[in-house]
């Protein structure tokens, strides 16, 4: 089996917003640790997201939908059926700092439904996870606009 143990994620959007996110294989490759920061966000909760497309020509715009190769309706990152590229939010502070950690259960860093060369993004409103009573909550939770966004590569292991 292909081997991926790390990746990284350079996120960029007008007005300054910028940020690093780094993915890291869980023990026997069954999750996947995602630690980031961000920083020039407005305070509170941004959905954060895997688009399908590793395409950021025009911002998000051409990232495609969140990255669903099981066809699943968009939900909780602890859902049981979810979108696989459904991470949930992340919060930023009164500085507009956002850190936060997380390990995923249904991310990949190789194989079948890898993450590798398809786009991160945060968005602009917080992400309803599926219970907004709308059909735009079960596509994308309501979360508006991109904010910030790249691509997802390998990540040189230190070792």
């Amino acid at each position: 089996m292909e081997v991926v143990p790390m990746a990284i994620c350079v996120l960029k959007g007008p007005g300054g917003i910028t940020g690093i996110i780094n993915l890291k294989a869980g023990e026997g490759g069954h999750t996947t640790i995602v630690t980031g920061e961000i920083s020039g966000l407005t305070p509170g909760k941004h959905g954060l997201h895997v688009h399908s497309f590793g395409d950021i020509s025009k911002g998000s715009a051409c990232t495609g939908p969140h990255f669903n190769p099981c066809n699943e309706q968009h939900g909780a990152p602890q859902d049981k059926k979810r979108h696989v590229g459904d991470l949930g939010n992340i919060e930023a502070d009164g500085n507009g700092i956002a850190r936060f950690e997380l390990e995923d259960r249904l991310l990949r860093l190789a194989g079948k439904h890898s993450i590798i060369g398809r786009t991160m993004v945060v968005h602009e409103n917080e992400d309803d996870l599926g219970k907004g009573g709308n059909s735009e909550s079960l596509e994308t939770g309501n979360e508006g606009a991109g904010l910030a966004w790249g691509i997802i590569g390998i990540d040189e292991d230190p070792k």
